[in-house]
């Protein structure tokens, strides 16, 4: 079969991780017809738990790559730490969506800024820290305060640290280890949105967002749709994610997250070419969630709509609900229109994300409330 027709029913998907983006992948490819074959060192981990076939390997274990990619149909991704030259190995016998180069410009901070900026997408000042004189340079050339952040394998506030002064950069650097960096301007914004976009390999695109996005301690806390920005400033973000996902070539799944500012502009801060945590909400709040639009640009078939008919609203559930013990799972779900999903991980840690709940309402508020309220009842007596 041509790597564009489309893939009939029954076909085998791929994905490369274990996780819970793997684990709902795996559910909507299911709900489509498509059996599901999961990629992962971790034999264990959500998505093995649901999928129909699991590979427990490394990722630079390429004899294994090669094996799985041949017993599959196509190939995606459920993170964007997958090293390239496992997507490339994998590329050489099936599709791969999205591609290894677009994987290649998003696992460097730098790179992807570099990619923005030359795509004419408005990001925060930035500049490159290597050396001891660019960490000067930087904090002249960005000012302060300013975030500094490693260039490679930071997510949920980790490998970032942020800087004042010019005079505390240097110590910022040596506290994330001297390791490549890259600097950029603190943004003075009044909410973080992001947009969900899908896009087929003919090039057509479906897009779910703003989504407003309230995070505690780095970590995603809740999010609700559509979020309270203006309808320019929304319309702003949506091109924007549009735009990005063509210049990137992508073609499956991708979240821009921004920075909305008090003049109304929005500034992207980070792309991932995958399913989101804020774009959970999807699943109950859209006509087509985004795990069922990645099914479907890897299949080659037609996008969905991600249209909400109504607000909904998805507050995480991390591993610090469990301190005192199991939750009251009931006492959640006896909330009017609350549904709960968990990743089925085996340890509990605190900042450890291990479900969510969402709420669909008639408006933003009874949303944000509904779930707010039953992540409560969860630790009540």
């Amino acid at each position: 079969m041509s790597r564009q027709e489309p893939l009939d029913e029954g076909a085998t998907l791929g994905v490369f991780g274990g996780g819970q983006l793997g684990r709902m992948f795996c559910e909507a490819a299911r709900g489509l017809g498509f059996r599901t074959h999961v990629f992962s060192p971790d034999s264990g981990g959500p998505a093995a738990q649901v999928a129909d076939e699991h590979t427990s390997a490394d990722y630079h274990d390429f004899a294994e790559v090669d094996r799985f990619a041949r017993s599959v149909d196509a190939v995606t991704l459920e993170f964007e730490n997958v090293p390239v030259a496992a997507v490339e190995a994998a590329g050489r016998h099936t599709r791969v969506r999205p591609s290894g180069e677009v994987l290649f410009t998003v696992q460097d901070r730098l790179r992807e800024k570099r990619f923005l900026s030359g795509a004419g997408v408005p990001v925060a000042p930035y500049a490159p820290v290597r050396t001891d004189g660019q960490c000067h340079v930087a904090a002249d050339k960005v000012g302060t305060p300013a975030v500094l952040k490693t260039t490679k394998f930071g997510y949920d506030g980790k490998g970032q640290s942020i800087i004042q002064s010019p005079d505390e950069a240097i110590g910022a650097w040596t506290y994330l280890g001297r390791h490549a960096c890259v600097m950029e301007g603190f943004v003075d914004f009044v909410r973080e949105v992001s947009v969900i976009v899908a896009r087929g390999a003919d090039g057509q695109t479906s897009l779910c967002g703003p989504i407003e996005n309230d995070h505690q301690n780095h970590i995603l806390d809740l999010s609700v749709l559509p979020a309270a920005c203006s309808a320019a400033t929304a319309d702003k973000a949506r091109e924007i994610a549009g735009r990005v996902a063509t210049e990137l070539d992508l073609v499956g799944v991708m979240c821009v997250e921004f920075f909305e500012t008090a003049d109304g502009e929005v500034l992207v801060n980070e792309i991932a070419p995958r399913p989101h945590n804020s774009g959970h909400l999807t699943i109950e709040g859209c006509e087509a969630s985004q795990f069922e639009q990645q099914a479907r640009a890897m299949a080659g078939l037609p996008l969905a709509s991600m249209d909400n008919p109504r607000p909904v609203a998805m507050a995480n559930l991390l591993g610090d609900l469990w301190a005192d013990g199991e939750p009251n799972w009931r006492a959640a779900e006896a909330v009017p229109g609350v549904r709960l999903h968990l990743y089925g991980k085996g340890e509990a840690r605190p900042g450890r994300k291990m479900g969510h709940l969402t709420a669909v309402a008639d408006t933003v508020d009874a949303a944000r409330d509904a779930v707010l309220t039953a992540r409560r009842a969860l630790t009540s007596g």
